[in-house]
């Protein structure tokens, strides 16, 4: 009976630990993510705790999170700092959403409706009109939305966590896609137009995968060509 006693509160206060921490990461995430907290920014557990008005603990537990994420690296001597991306790491993290996006369409490719279909092609159809007066930043966004609305129907819960992930990381790294490879920009919505054709036909799911696939392949080669050629 005393044991049921001492054990409530310790399950109660395990779960307050945890939402704490739950709640520590989404709120450094986010001020990563938007850039409050921009490449380089040393994050403080002590300044953190006071400016939050939360426990070092859990705070430790959400940078250690957003660490495995790989938006915070840890440096000796230095501590947590939010991570400086580069082109490169752009480069490897489309190649694989490559993979990741093409058996995730291909997936999902069956099961959109008519209705879903038209959605998806209204958000390229917006992603058109913003190249006439191109800004990067919104044009990764009209991207990302137009990409989710389609594998948002997939089943699989293990590889739309996946896909989450990846795409976290691009929106960190934002300003380094479409700003090196404005040009891209246009093609992509293209290639865009083709893979809503493929779904909307009903065209082999190894068909569909492979078009997924070689888009952000495309923008990955953009990319490199850019960087290499780029002055150093």
């Amino acid at each position: 009976m005393s044991t049921t006693k001492r054990s409530a509160p310790a399950a109660k206060q395990a779960r307050a630990k945890g939402s704490k921490a739950e709640l520590s990461y989404s709120l450094l995430r986010s001020r990563i993510l938007d850039g409050t907290y921009g490449p380089g920014y040393r994050l403080v557990i002590d300044q953190l705790a006071r400016e939050t008005g939360v426990s070092t603990i859990p705070l430790r537990e959400a940078v250690r999170r957003l660490q495995s994420d790989g938006l915070v690296e840890v440096i000796r001597n230095i501590g947590a700092r939010v991570a400086a991306f580069d082109a490169v790491q752009v480069e490897h993290t489309l190649n694989v959403l490559a993979r990741l996006e093409g058996y995730a369409t291909a997936i999902s490719a069956p099961l959109m409706t008519a209705g879903q279909i038209r959605e998806s092609r209204e958000i390229n159809t917006r992603m058109f009109e913003a190249l006439e007066e191109f800004d990067p930043a919104s044009f990764t966004a009209l991207n990302r939305e137009f990409h989710f609305s389609i594998y948002r129907h997939c089943p699989d819960d293990h590889l739309n966590a996946l896909l989450e992930s990846e795409w976290a990381r691009l929106d960190h790294m934002r300003r380094s896609t479409f700003t090196y490879v404005p040009g891209r920009a246009r093609r992509s919505v293209e290639e865009h137009d083709h893979l809503l054709e493929l779904i909307e036909t009903r065209a082999a799911a190894a068909e569909v995968e492979e078009a997924a696939r070689m888009h952000k392949v495309a923008t990955a080669a953009a990319l490199h060509s850019a960087h290499v050629g780029s002055p150093r």
